[in-house]
């Protein structure tokens, strides 16, 4: 995982850094790095290219100044331009570095038009929120040269689309106490292997899913789990006949269409996990019969679609095995209010509000647990915008709880798996079927090859390097 710290979060690492070296070294680094990407930019040769380096007055100002000096010694021209107050347009270059202002900027800016200019920001695009990745206007890159770590505003908003591609430049900054983190794809290395005298029942799980006419979902989680590397999954369907039962390797059970919370929990002896929503329907049924197998069961269940509707929050504080509440905005806002602009804010507040692990489905996706850890994951994609993806994130999450991945990382990984996976799927038309063999696909490229030990010690490793 990569830290992804906040601008307050940023300004105490500079400060901290100070500790050992100057402002000025700082800068000097900065701007060598971003020159040294610019570079790259102009091509193989940079003489006679003209640069259009945008600076303000502060320590992205700086930075800039610096390269634009670097820029000059490889034989560019450059002519370096005050941002405030910003031109209406920039003279004829072929590259612009935007240098104007840093993360902590707030208020309005115009941005300059830069013609036909490859655009490269420093840190982060001027007028993007560093945060939230909020815009009103902003400059819009074609890549983004940031220092120390990703900040927020460069993977939630609009932010993104205005950040272009990033790259992470190091300068001696130490983010290891960024309190959020990005999954990454050697994370697969979190979900333990299966020992050698393992049974299916080792990882098994029910999922408690698909009301009449929603089998549908309720076969998708069930896939999803076995394919993640569940031993065994239960799929029990209130109200269904038995001949209803969609068919696969999973075992199905049929339970009644009200007061079922009983005979789940029955089901629920040997089970490591729970999943319980997909294709439920949102009634007073469900409502309670989520709540029965909430307050009874001892064991890790994360909840999705219609097993959130109707939930009482109170009573998740109460249990002593992990939650994870998978909505999206419109099932967010029914729970804990608008999500607004700070997505991270709002699911921290949200994990501490129900004491569960809370996950906001996004193109990044935000998790965060009571205490306030927070996870992201930006493997997503447009292509999950279709029916049924949900169901399987939660069939996907359900199987590494069951495995043993602790619940913020379980429901993190799960969601960069879940993107991750999509990309290898068809750029057109992908459904949510197609996902679950992907997914297994995803997994085994990434754990094959790795023992235990050398999975967690390779994990060990990427982390002490921050």
């Amino acid at each position: 995982m990569r830290p992804v710290p906040t601008v307050a979060e940023m300004r105490a690492v500079d400060q901290a850094a100070l500790a050992f070296t100057s402002h000025d070294d700082l800068v000097g680094r900065a701007g060598r790095r971003l020159a040294g990407h610019a570079k790259r930019m102009l091509g193989p040769n940079p003489s006679g290219r003209r640069v259009v380096v945008v600076a303000g007055k502060g320590s992205n100002g700086a930075d800039g100044r610096v390269a634009a000096r670097w820029l000059r010694s490889f034989g560019a021209k450059v002519l370096v331009v005050d941002a405030a107050p910003p031109p209406p347009a920039l003279p004829a270059a072929d590259l612009v570095i935007d240098a104007a202002y840093g993360t902590g900027f707030s208020g309005g800016y115009d941005p300059p038009d830069p013609g036909r200019a490859t655009v490269l920001a420093c840190d982060v695009p001027t007028g993007v929120n560093g945060d939230t990745g909020a815009v009103t206007q902003a400059v819009r890159a074609d890549e983004t040269v940031t220092f120390g770590a990703e900040k927020p505003g460069l993977l939630l908003g609009d932010g993104p689309i205005h950040a272009g591609r990033v790259h992470v430049e190091p300068i001696g900054l130490d983010c290891s106490r960024a309190r959020a983190w990005l999954v990454e794809d050697h994370d697969a290395g979190l979900v333990p292997p299966r020992a050698r005298q393992a049974h299916k029942w080792q990882s098994a799980v029910l999922v408690v899913a698909g009301a009449p006419g929603m089998l549908g979902a309720a076969e998708l989680c069930a896939t999803s789990a076995l394919r993640t590397g569940a031993g065994y999954v239960l799929l029990a369907s209130p109200g269904c006949a038995a001949t209803d039962l969609p068919p696969g390797e999973h075992v199905g059970r049929t339970l009644a269409a009200d007061g079922w919370g009983a005979d789940a929990l029955a089901f629920l002896e040997r089970a490591k996990a729970a999943a319980l929503g997909p294709g439920l329907g949102a009634s007073a049924a469900t409502a309670k019969g989520v709540g029965e197998v909430l307050a009874a069961y001892d064991g890790p269940v994360v909840l999705d679609a219609d097993g959130l509707a109707g939930l009482d929050l109170d009573l998740l504080a109460r249990r002593s095995a992990p939650t994870v509440l998978t909505p999206h905005d419109g099932e967010f806002t029914r729970l804990f209010g608008p999500v607004g602009e700070d997505r991270i804010g709002a699911v921290v507040a949200a994990a501490a509000r129900c004491a569960a692990v809370v996950l906001l489905k996004g193109p990044t996706t935000v998790v965060a647990e009571p205490g306030g850890a927070v996870r992201l994951a930006a493997a997503g994609t447009s292509q999950l915008a279709t029916a049924g993806t949900g169901d399987v994130l939660t069939g996907l999450i359900a199987a590494l709880l069951a495995r043993g991945v602790p619940a913020l990382e379980a429901a993190a990984l799960a969601a960069h798996a879940h993107g991750a996976a999509a990309h290898l799927g068809p750029s057109w038309g992908l459904i949510a079927s197609d996902l679950p063999p992907l997914i297994s696909r995803w997994l085994s490229t990434q754990l094959d090859g790795w023992s235990a030990g050398e999975g967690r010690a390779e994990h060990r490793r990427r982390e002490a390097r921050w």
